[in-house]
């Protein structure tokens, strides 16, 4: 379902009651934009799919930019889990709709924002709707919506709409940028015909062939591919946001490099290393093909550990009092 101009009564009492002037709010922004840059950041509309923890950070981001339209997808709602990176997740926001929280976050930034929200998420039906419109796609999926990803970005191509997928990896993030015309998401993932788990394997791999995250990981069993659960920091999230804020501003603007797959950028805080790599082939790459296995090693260790650890539990609820 898709709700239009969510929002529009309460942006027109906001701008009474608050005097709100869009040149003004924004206008920090200029001296790194021109003033004619904010304007036309005014008249971009973007889509994001997933309003959880980098979903979220880049919707405020970008609306700060000044970007004036977004359309937004997300089925799910806010819960404890969500507490230690997302965003809109507080106590007071508790079981309601994260489309429906980050709305209103997003709208007491700009009250004159254009929203249209799809609370269904982003399914077959309604992508093409989804994405109709928007001069740029940016990924906020959780990492395990695998079918959505890959129907979110086809379509992209299809349609011929960059796209930007910014993954929170450890404490830092990796980039990715597909624009029309250039390797395609498929081309470089190789996703087609994998079993669910090896579809995660390349993702991941490919997000970050250089896996800066991997060296500091210190509980393997907290990586769980089966179960659709790892671990996750706020801080990752929020430089997902500003690489992707930064790279959606160069593309809509049509200024600055912009590195599009194969290449990749992973930055990680932690160990305070930038690296950019470029895999021509992308997954089919040789080098590519190293990680790959590295990364299987290292999984299937995480699920020995799992495994070991539940029959201990086991053993022990079985000998017990």
């Amino acid at each position: 379902m898709r709700w239009g101009l969510i929002g529009a009564g309460h942006a027109r009492e906001a701008i009474a009651m608050s005097g709100f002037v869009y040149e003004r709010a924004f206008a920090r922004n200029i001296g790194w934009l021109s003033e004619t840059e904010q304007h036309a950041l005014r008249g971009k509309r973007i889509a994001i799919a997933g309003l959880g923890g980098v979903g979220g950070a880049h919707l405020l981001t970008l609306t700060r930019l000044g970007i004036g339209a977004f359309n937004l997808a997300d089925f799910d709602r806010f819960d404890l889990e969500n507490f230690n990176r997302q965003t809109g997740a507080t106590m007071s926001t508790v079981g309601r709709e994260k489309t429906e929280v980050m709305a209103q976050m997003a709208l007491e930034i700009n009250p004159q924002l254009e929203l249209s929200i799809f609370k269904d998420g982003v399914t077959a039906e309604n992508v093409k709707e989804f994405l109709s419109g928007v001069d740029l796609y940016v990924d906020g999926l959780d990492f395990f919506s695998v079918a959505a990803r890959e129907l979110t970005f086809r379509t992209c191509d299809e349609m011929r709409i960059p796209s930007i997928t910014a993954a929170p990896l450890g404490m830092g993030a990796a980039l990715l940028t597909f624009l029309p015309g250039r390797m395609s998401f498929e081309r470089y993932f190789r996703l087609e015909g994998c079993t669910e788990e090896e579809k995660l394997r390349r993702f991941l791999v490919g997000l970050s062939p250089a896996l800066l995250q991997r060296p500091y990981l210190v509980d393997q069993r907290a990586v769980d591919l089966d179960a659709g659960r790892g671990p996750s920091t706020s801080m990752a999230c929020q430089l997902c946001a500003g690489m992707a804020g930064t790279e959606a501003l160069k593309i809509l603007l049509k200024r600055g490099n912009v590195y599009p797959a194969p290449w990749s950028t992973q930055f990680d805080a932690y160990r305070q290393k930038l690296v950019h790599t470029w895999r021509p082939g992308g997954n089919r790459h040789p080098m590519q093909r190293v990680v790959l296995a590295v990364a299987r090693r290292h999984l299937e260790r995480g699920k020995r550990k799992r495994a070991s650890m539940l029959g201990l539990q086991s053993a022990r609820r079985r000998v017990s009092p």
